[in-house]
Order: structure tokens, then C-alpha cells, then sequence
């Protein structure tokens, strides 16, 4: 089954007075529960496409369904709900409220959906904290840890919401290799615990190997799918 299905989508963007065709004609499917890799240099699209599938930016022209929704022809409301209840994001600067602790950050998004109790929502997060390795940490703010440690609390927080797809932009471009692969390891064994659709970019080949997918993408076009 499908999750994502993506037909002749483009994106352009006015620089001045010049259009950037940053997307030129995608076609894409993605099955529910997979994890895979969209990987191309820097400019490539990547990230643009990320941010269209995220409901982040709006596509030009084309087709985008996520689940049995276009979320082309959906309204500001749809998209903030589809956002908050449907896609998390795991991006590479971690984007952690700096004044909330590990847990806190991680409880967050179930605070916005105002669905669970408190108790409820302190166990949710807890249990993500635990998963991602960092139970005696929770207490601590984002400055009190390391580069690893804070994109471990972003992989809990996007996960914490029961998310159908989760969207990583170059979740490993600002660590070294061994935090790295750590990293990449934990995506993968989240997706098989929870398993939730991951889609990552990367300009690094050497990540290939943790995905089930690879995708590659030049210039606005997919010119490699595997």
C-alpha cells in the first residue's frame, strides 16, 4: 500500500528575475512503513521535495497524496492538521526549544493536540525517551547535550505524535561519522518498532545502507529509483 504518490510535481521559485525550477516533473511512490533514502548533491531538490511532501512548502504544479489526501487542494487548517498529526520532522540544525528540557521538547507536540491527558502525554514521551537511549537525560536542555544526544530528542519528538510518515532532512549533516551511523542505526531500528514511514535526504553516500530505498535526484529530476 501506498503512502505517499506523487505525480508530475514541480517547484519554482523567483530569484530576482529568474525562475529556479527547483522540482522538474517528479514521479514517486513510497509503501507505508518503508524507509528510504533521497540522496543528490547539494541544490539537487532534496530538501524542496521534503518540504513539499512536509506540507512546509507548496508545490507549483502537479499531484502530491499522502495517505488518501492531495494535499495540493487542501486549505491553511487542512495542512496545519496534517502537519500536527500525521508527518513528523527531524531536521539537521534539531530545532529544539532551548528552554524546554529533553522531555519537555519531546511532550511538546502532544501539548499542541490537546487529545491526552497529562499523565498520558508524560508517558508517551517518556517511553520515546527511553527508546532513543536517553533516559538519564531527560531532564536536561538542549545546551546540556551533545550534537548525537539533541538529534536523538528530535527523532523522539517527531515519532511522539504516532506520526505516518516522518521526514528527516540531513539528519546526520551536522555530526561526526560514529554519531553518524548512530544515528541512522536508531532511524532504522524506530522504523521497525514503530513503524512509521521514514524518508530521508542525504548528500552522502555512504548512508545508503540503512535504507530499503534509495532515491536519487539531479537537478529537479529523479534520475535513479531502487
Amino acid at each position: 500500500m501506498n503512502i505517499i504518490e506523487i505525480r508530475n510535481l514541480t517547484k519554482d521559485y523567483a530569484l530576482g528575475k529568474t525562475t529556479v525550477h527547483a522540482l522538474r516533473g517528479i514521479d514517486l511512490s513510497i509503501e507505508k512503513g518503508d524507509l528510504i533514502s533521497i540522496v543528490g548533491p547539494s541544490g539537487s531538490g532534496k530538501t524542496t521535495l521534503l518540504n513539499v511532501i512536509g506540507c512546509i512548502d507548496n508545490a507549483t504544479d502537479g499531484s502530491v497524496k499522502v495517505g488518501e489526501r492531495e494535499i495540493t487542494k487542501l486549505s491553511d487548517r487542512q495542512i496545519t492538521d496534517m502537519r500536527l498529526h500525521h508527518i513528523g520532522f527531524i531536521f539537521q540544525t534539531f530545532n529544539l526549544i532551548p528552554v524546554l528540557n529533553a522531555l519537555e521538547n519531546v511532550e511538546f507536540p502532544l501539548l499542541l493536540m490537546k487529545k491526552q491527558s497529562k499523565n498520558e502525554i508524560r508517558k508517551r514521551a517518556e517511553k520515546l525517551i527511553d527508546e532513543v537511549g536517553l533516559r538519564e537525560y531527560m531532564k536536561h536542555r538542549p545546551a546540556e547535550l551533545s550534537g548525537g544526544q539533541r538529534q536523538r530528542v528530535a527523532i523522539a519528538r517527531a515519532l511522539v505524535t504516532n506520526p505516518d510518515i516522518v521526514l528527516a532532512d540531513e539528519p546526520t549533516a551536522n555530526l561526526d561519522s560514529v554519531t553518524g551511523e548512530q544515528i541512522l542505526n536508531l532511524m532504522r531500528e524506530m522504523n521497525r518498532i514503530e513503524q512509521t514511514t521514514f524518508i530521508f535526504s542525504t548528500h552522502d553516500a555512504n548512508v545508503l545502507q540503512y535504507a530499503r530505498g534509495v532515491v536519487k535526484i539531479r537537478d529537479g529530476l529523479i534520475v535513479k529509483e531502487a
